[in-house]
């Protein structure tokens, strides 16, 4: 009970947080998504690092910085961070024997995977459709477990994720599409079935990101990223669906919304 408690306190000083930096946006948006991202990183390295590998830490949080920066500054782009990433790993692959292909490979993918994946969050600055990035992982996250727990009975995926239903996961994508529907009728967004479309597609993948890092922690043998939200974890365990959602709904709504 005591921990149910912790659980429901951290969501809910989680949620005015989330609504406080997304209604102010700008700086305090960019900082806070910023931050998250270099929280992700040492999470993802600590897990990285319990496998054997070597990633270039340092590379990762500079790249981080690079791309916030990048936001606000049109002669910075990601192009030139990710080119800028890639030779110096390489360089220091020539002049330092003990670095491996591998460990290159897994510190590029840290950037793509967390900073890069989750700017996309503010990309949406100013615009009613940041919040479908939240209402559709968080929709997906309820419906799915509610589902679940109610009429799952067939395994989704249990190497990886034992709990999860196929059930549950129709359910969660349902979810998806109603809670998405709501919130574009009440500010008048469409069309509609545009919309709906967008939610279940970024449903599956939110879903999609959730396996994903389970299965990393599957392979790095750890329980969760962090504790950096007591009863949820670190920002790896709670972010996981977000992060993976982020781009494609970007990405949707500039190419057949706006």
């Amino acid at each position: 009970m005591k921990d149910l408690k912790i659980r429901v306190l951290s969501g809910i000083i989680g949620i005015l947080l989330l609504f406080f930096l997304v209604n102010k946006g700008g700086l305090y948006l960019a900082l806070s998504i910023c931050l998250l991202s270099l929280i992700g990183l040492n999470e993802f390295y600590k897990a990285i690092k319990n496998m054997g590998h070597k990633p270039m830490e340092n590379i990762g949080y500079i790249a981080t910085l690079g791309i916030f920066l990048s936001s606000f500054f049109e002669r910075i782009s990601v192009a030139f961070i990710l080119s800028a990433v890639m030779i110096s790993m390489l360089t220091i692959l020539v002049f330092k024997k003990s670095t491996k292909v591998i460990d290159i490979g897994l510190t590029l993918l840290s950037v793509l995977y967390i900073p890069f994946f989750l700017f996309h969050i503010y990309y949406l600055d100013g615009s009613k459709y940041i919040w479908l990035v939240f209402i559709i992982a968080f929709g997906t996250d309820t419906f799915a477990y509610l589902s679940g727990n109610l009429l799952g009975k067939r395994k989704l995926s249990p190497n990886i994720s034992p709990n999860k239903t196929i059930e549950g996961s129709l359910g969660g994508i349902m979810g998806s599409v109603f809670c998405t529907t709501v919130y574009s009728i009440y500010y008048k967004l469409s069309p509609l079935w545009k919309l709906a479309l967008l939610a279940v597609i970024a449903s599956i993948f939110s879903q999609i990101g959730d396996l994903v890092a389970s299965k990393i922690k599957r392979w790095a043998k750890i329980k969760d990223y962090g504790n950096i939200m007591p009863g949820h974890g670190g920002v790896l365990d709670r972010f996981d669906s977000i992060i993976f959602s982020s781009p494609i709904i970007y990405y949707y709504i500039k190419l057949f919304i706006i």
